[in-house]
């Protein structure tokens, strides 16, 4: 007989709750109560609910909030967890409107691995090869991506390329990229990395905006609509593939009021490119989370991510949670340890205690899991290729988010975990691993 298994239990329950096409129907408050009497209490005194967005939360009993959190994966810790009514009202925030259950969340796994179909990179190089030509005095270039390409490069070039990084998950491509080597001819100098990877910083949509926002206010609407018009085509072109997917169909959605000459975003380009930026934000689907409109739980949503790719070690009697801390920690400690006080908040107690501690305590075993002589510990190793490339693109795009939370600069030659697992990519066999292989101590 299955042994219980309360986060199971109440994860089907709310699942079959929220998709019932009554749901949507019901007040926020009926709603809010549904979810509150699925409430977990852990052994450990701690409180977990499944809400909106379809992931779990865990409460801190200090202050009362709720963290996103992805769940324990001990089995004893599961079936010990029984259901409770909640002691605080639950907040608008976390209950499931109906649509965060059913989107797509796409693809957590890194370009370096699986390649960009065939199909998409030739859609976006008819884009590209179609903007030769252009001239910098009819679309000017500024900003981040002027130093990236040569003087000559004008700005629909740069559309297209920050759309790109943009609707990326985790930009972190194969050197040899088909869809980076296009870009090629345009660039003034390499692009950050390697010969294995390229570690790419994504671009924001302040980058997106701004090349609209400068012609409107130069008093050229017609080709700051043609660079938008770009954009919704690069869109439309990478959406095919899933690590694109969900940002490139927000994207599509914040401009299609401006192609169809609906929005007021003419108008308001003259106040600024940050009232374009919010009226764009502002058409993004509620259950899309964005780095630029909210750092904080973007990076909440990232590290939720890491753990799940990390699900493979619960067999090896693990915990992806305390394991995805460490290796958070890794990255911290190579790169800029003090950025941690800016994460500290939004992290569960449980999470923010374990990359203290592990900061901080140069012999605490959780160490053991950090990357040595730039490879990961043979027991984290993923048990095939798709595992280790959504690792790597889970590890990057934690990093990304981290560094855009606490304002640090993106190192150009990666994370010391998205580059452990890159050695792991390119340097070890491509076949499954039979069983389970590697070993943790006890500690772990």
């Amino acid at each position: 007989m299955r042994q219980w298994d309360g986060f199971d239990t109440i994860e089907s329950d709310v699942r079959t709750m929220v998709t019932d096409h009554r749901w949507a129907r019901l007040p926020l408050p009926a709603r809010a109560q549904a979810v509150a009497l699925r409430v977990l209490a852990a052994p450990d005194g701690g409180r977990w609910l499944f809400g909106a967005h379809a992931r779990w939360y865990r409460q801190d009993p200090a202050d009362g909030r709720w963290h996103l959190a992805a769940p324990p994966a001990d089995p004893g810790f599961r079936a010990a967890a029984h259901v409770v009514h909640a002691t605080t009202a639950i907040l608008p925030h976390l209950v499931p409107a109906g649509p965060d259950f059913t989107a797509d969340r796409g693809s957590v796994q890194g370009f370096v691995g699986p390649d960009v179909p065939p199909e998409i990179t030739e859609r976006v190089r008819e884009l590209v090869i179609a903007q030769r030509g252009r001239r910098r005095e009819d679309f000017p270039l500024h900003g981040p991506s002027a130093a990236l390409f040569a003087g000559e490069v004008a700005s629909p070039v740069a559309a297209v390329w920050d759309t790109l990084m943009w609707c990326a998950y985790a930009p972190a491509f194969d050197g040899n990229e088909v869809l980076l080597s296009m870009f090629g001819e345009f660039l003034a100098r390499p692009l950050p990395g390697d010969e294995w990877v390229r570690w790419l910083p994504p671009s924001s949509l302040d980058d997106l905006v701004a090349l609209y926002g400068e012609r409107v206010r130069a008093g050229h609407p017609e080709a700051g609509l043609r660079l938008v018009a770009l954009m919704a085509d690069t869109a439309d072109a990478i959406r095919g593939d899933r690590r694109f997917r969900p940002r490139a169909e927000a994207l599509l959605c914040m401009v299609e009021p401006v192609l169809r000459r609906t929005g007021p975003d003419h108008s308001i380009a003259h106040y600024g490119d940050d009232a374009v930026r919010q009226a764009w934000l502002s058409r993004c689907p509620p259950h899309v989370t964005l780095p630029d409109s909210s750092p904080g739980e973007h990076f909440q949503h990232a590290l939720y991510d890491l753990v799940q790719t990390l699900g493979f070690l619960v067999p090896k009697g693990a915990d992806p949670r305390a394991v995805a801390t460490s290796l958070l920690a890794a990255d911290l400690s190579a790169t800029a340890p003090r950025a941690a006080d800016a994460l500290y908040p939004w992290l569960d107690p449980e999470l923010r205690h374990i990359l203290h501690v592990v900061l901080t305590d140069p012999s605490h075993p959780l160490r053991g899991c950090w990357p040595r002589s730039g490879g990961l510990h043979s027991a984290l190793h993923p048990p095939d290729r798709a595992s280790a490339a959504a690792l790597l693109g889970a590890a990057y795009a934690t990093g990304l988010a981290w560094c855009r939370l606490s304002g640090t600069t993106v190192p150009e030659r990666g994370f010391v975990t998205a580059a452990a697992v890159v050695h792991r990519l390119t340097h070890e066999r491509d076949d499954p691993v039979p069983g389970i292989s590697g070993t943790f101590p006890r500690h772990f």
